[in-house]
């Protein structure tokens, strides 16, 4: 073997051993990863003993605490959190999609199954009471009731019309198209549209005050009405869907219909205008300012209570640099509302298979 040989093997080897060794280099965390995959095993590991204490306590028929869901809420949230943080220290860790439509950089998919048993824990703890009042077309009689509202505030078909989809789009947002449902983390708002006490008050004075002119509109809707009326008559009305639904978008929502034909030219997109009217729901009075402005889109927020308030639903609330944010405009809060696009997706299918028939 010659010297040229002799001395091409040990350059080759010679490479090898630093190829090794990079590689081996690059893959050894440095501090401030490791303190982030520690955060983010503690918070999995969290998320998965709370899962395993409700699902022991359900089945033993054992009382639950006072808002059961929260904890459950916040290692939820803990463990998306801890993971954006991870994958900002360590982008290799950004995995594949999951079906749950998550940008994989908030969410390891290897976790679905912890997904699908949180919700199965809130379906068991956010079950209707005895005596809940069902429909049994609790969809239509959403877009139905929005319909008759908007067409009742005057506006013109096509854009009651966006009132019945978008109104249908809350209810998957609130519920998730669930009817009559509690709630496992709040005591005070309940039903099909999440409403408190007052505001479902609020809602049936408000309905009260323009049920003449629906009947003179809609006679078959009206007397659907009377009938559930009668029906829900000394009982709470949040659960009865019918009523909590109507008294829900007259609380809240009757008077933005009429904004609608702006809102339709400035958020083409069905699904943001669902957003917008689901920031009604969370922040009413600066969305509302938002849309007074002219300039919804770039209309900002900076109230700490405010921003406190997305937070506790699921907005600018994972990852340290989103929870680092002081203020937002309404374009980057509708961005940022990317936990509610499967819901609103499901919305709009099923308001297809409603006007389809």
């Amino acid at each position: 073997m010659g010297r040229r040989c002799h001395a091409a093997i040990a350059l080759a080897v010679l490479g090898l051993i630093l190829t090794t060794f990079t590689v081996s280099h690059a893959q050894t965390p440095n501090a401030k990863q490791s303190e982030a995959l520690a955060t983010y095993d503690r918070a999995l590991g969290d998320f998965k003993s709370i899962l395993a204490e409700r699902r022991r306590q359900i089945e033993a028929k054992e009382p639950l605490p006072n808002l059961p869901g929260q904890a459950l809420y916040l290692a939820r949230v803990a463990v998306i959190s801890s993971y954006k943080d991870l994958t900002d220290a360590m982008p290799s860790r950004i995995g594949k999609p999951n079906k749950f439509e998550i940008p994989p950089a908030y969410f390891d998919a290897d976790i679905e199954p912890l997904i699908d048993e949180y919700s199965k824990l809130f379906d068991v703890m956010e079950a209707p009471p005895a005596g809940a009042q069902n429909s049994a077309t609790p969809f239509k009689d959403v877009v139905d009731l929005a319909t008759a509202i908007a067409r009742a505030k005057g506006l013109a078909p096509a854009h009651a019309e966006a009132a019945g989809r978008i109104s249908l789009g809350l209810f998957f947002a609130e519920t998730n198209g669930k009817q009559n449902v509690r709630n496992g983390r709040s005591n005070t708002y309940m039903g099909s549209f999440q409403t408190g006490p007052s505001e479902d008050r609020n809602g049936r004075r408000k309905w009260e005050a323009i049920k003449s002119e629906i009947a003179a509109a809609n006679p078959e809707l009206s007397a659907r009405d009377d009938k559930e009326e009668a029906r829900a008559r000394g009982t709470d009305y949040r659960f009865n869907h019918w009523t909590n639904v109507r008294d829900g978008l007259m609380n809240a929502h009757a008077e933005v219909f009429r904004e609608i034909p702006g809102i339709v030219k400035t958020l083409p997109d069905p699904i943001d205008q669902m957003k917008l009217f689901e920031l009604i729901q969370i922040v009413p009075t600066p969305t509302r300012s938002a849309l007074k402005s002219g300039d919804v889109l770039n209309y900002r927020v900076s109230s700490p209570t405010i921003m406190k308030h997305l937070r506790n639903n699921s907005i600018f609330a994972f990852g340290q640099a989103d929870r680092a944010r002081n203020s937002a405009s309404f374009r980057e809060i509708l961005a940022a509302m990317w936990l509610f696009n499967r819901k609103f997706e499901r919305a709009m299918v099923k308001y297809s298979e409603i006007k389809g028939r």
